[in-house]
C-alpha cells in the first residue's frame, strides 16, 4: 500500500459505508432528490473518508486529530440525513437501523483512534 491511510482499518470501514450509502441512494431515494438530499448525503459520507485520508498523510498528530474531528462531524451529518430519509419514508426501518448502527460504530472507532494520538 502506497499511502498511510490505506493501512488504516477505519478507512476501509468508512469506504464500505460509502458503498452502502451509494446503493441506498440509487435504490431508494426518489429521483427528485437526486440533486438535493442524494447529493448531500453522498458528499457527507465522502467527507468522512477523505478527512481520514488527508489527516493521516504526512500530518502531525494534532493535525490528524483535527481531521478526525472533521470526519466525526461529517458522520453526524450522515446520521441527520438518514433520519430525514426515514422520516420521509424513503428507507425502511431495517435499512435505517443498519446505516445508523454502522455510523455509530464508525464514530466510536474514529473517536478511539483520535484518543490514541
Amino acid at each position: 500500500m502506497a499511502f498511510n491511510f490505506e493501512s488504516l482499518r477505519i478507512w476501509h470501514d468508512v469506504m464500505d459505508l460509502n458503498d452502502k450509502i451509494l446503493k441506498v441512494t440509487k435504490n431508494y431515494f426518489p429521483k427528485d432528490e437526486m440533486f438535493i438530499l442524494t447529493s448531500q448525503i453522498k458528499k457527507a459520507a465522502d467527507s468522512i473518508v477523505l478527512n481520514i485520508a488527508e489527516g493521516c498523510t504526512g500530518q502531525t498528530n494534532p493535525v490528524f486529530k483535527n481531521f478526525l474531528s472533521y470526519s466525526l462531524r461529517s458522520g453526524i451529518e450522515v446520521i441527520s440525513f438518514i433520519l430525514l430519509t426515514r422520516r420521509r419514508d424513503y428507507i425502511t426501518a431495517k435499512i435505517f437501523r443498519e446505516l445508523y448502527d454502522d455510523i455509530e460504530m464508525l464514530s466510536k472507532k474514529i473517536t478511539a483512534l483520535r484518543k490514541t494520538l
